[in-house]
């Protein structure tokens, strides 16, 4: 599943590129992909909240795109000026395989075609293409999505903006506000898995599995030790561990392991600098001793058994 790094490198794209642009038509083929704000079930299909998504998007003006934890928002102006304050938000949750893209398809007997980047054309992980928004300038923003698990609100911002799902994620893992103490509270307010407690969106938003195995690995802290167990000098250790990797991934546009492909079409780099996760069976980076791979919650958990004792 795309985290916090994939995430914010699709919205810094996004923010880079389509910023005023103008959405002119609309495609899909995955009617559960659009889901009502308000009855979000995978299994109901919303006829009003996919009719509603057809006539209302075409003709707004991209005004901004934000990150909120794992959540892409792009907010949307009915002003054909771009100057208006954004009035409506189309949320987009990648979920497992999705991953937005910037390009240009054509249909080919009601299938999408990929014409250009050659990413596009040649990565089959790519092609699963589920929605096209097609933009004034002849750009079109894709969502591709193997797995079909993705999905997307529209709505006016008040509904979107005020959704349970949003206002009850803690604190952003890359909150310039959110300082070691604060973390530190959080994490160890908690007796569950350190592993688990930095997986919970409501307890620190944006960690996921492969950036949670490498922070703890930093920080040489076992990811089954209880979270109210750690000491003050292993919280800080972590919270530090938790920026430095994040902040890192960020830079090399996230983590390609499976599905994950940046807006052009190309995986993330930061595949190469994992340390932890999907490392077990390799000689640890740091004392050499073969990492292992344990279920912690219901996850799996990458990490040394000598420089990570519990």
């Amino acid at each position: 599943m795309p985290e916090l790094p994939e995430v914010e490198t699709v919205v810094r794209t996004l923010n880079k590129h389509v910023i005023g642009r103008t959405i002119t038509a609309v495609w899909f083929d995955w009617p559960k992909l659009v889901k009502d704000p308000l009855k979000q079930s995978r299994l109901v299909v919303s006829k009003k909240a996919v009719l509603d998504f057809r006539k209302n998007i075409i003709g707004k003006k991209i005004v901004r795109a934000e990150r909120v934890a794992k959540n892409i928002l792009i907010y949307l102006s009915s002003d054909a000026s771009g100057r208006a304050e954004a009035d409506y938000v189309m949320l987009v949750h990648q979920k497992m395989s999705g991953h937005l893209l910037l390009g240009r398809w054509k249909l080919v007997k009601g299938a999408p075609v990929a014409l250009a980047p050659k990413e596009m054309v040649e990565d089959s992980m790519n092609g699963y293409i589920r929605l096209i928004l097609y933009l004034e300038n002849g750009e079109m923003i894709a969502l591709s999505d193997l797995r079909r698990f993705a999905k997307v609100l529209f709505g006016p911002t008040k509904i979107i903006k005020t959704l349970p799902e949003l206002l009850t994620l803690g604190p952003d893992a890359l909150d310039p506000k959110l300082k070691p103490v604060e973390f530190s509270r959080r994490v160890r307010s908690s007796g569950r898995a350190i592993k688990t407690v930095l997986l919970d969106p409501g307890k620190i938003a944006g960690i996921g599995n492969i950036y949670s195995d490498d922070a703890l690995w930093h920080a040489q802290i076992s990811p089954s030790k209880p979270a109210n167990q750690l000491t003050d000098a292993e919280a800080k250790n972590l919270f530090l561990a938790v920026r430095r990797v994040l902040r890192k991934a960020v830079r090399l546009r996230g983590t390609t392991i499976g599905d994950f492909r940046d807006p052009y079409g190309q995986p993330g780099g930061y595949a190469k600098e994992r340390v932890a996760y999907h490392r077990h069976g390799e000689a640890c980076g740091r004392c050499g001793v073969l990492m292992v791979r344990q279920k912690i919650g219901g996850r799996s958990a990458h990490f040394c058994p000598k420089c990570q004792k519990l």
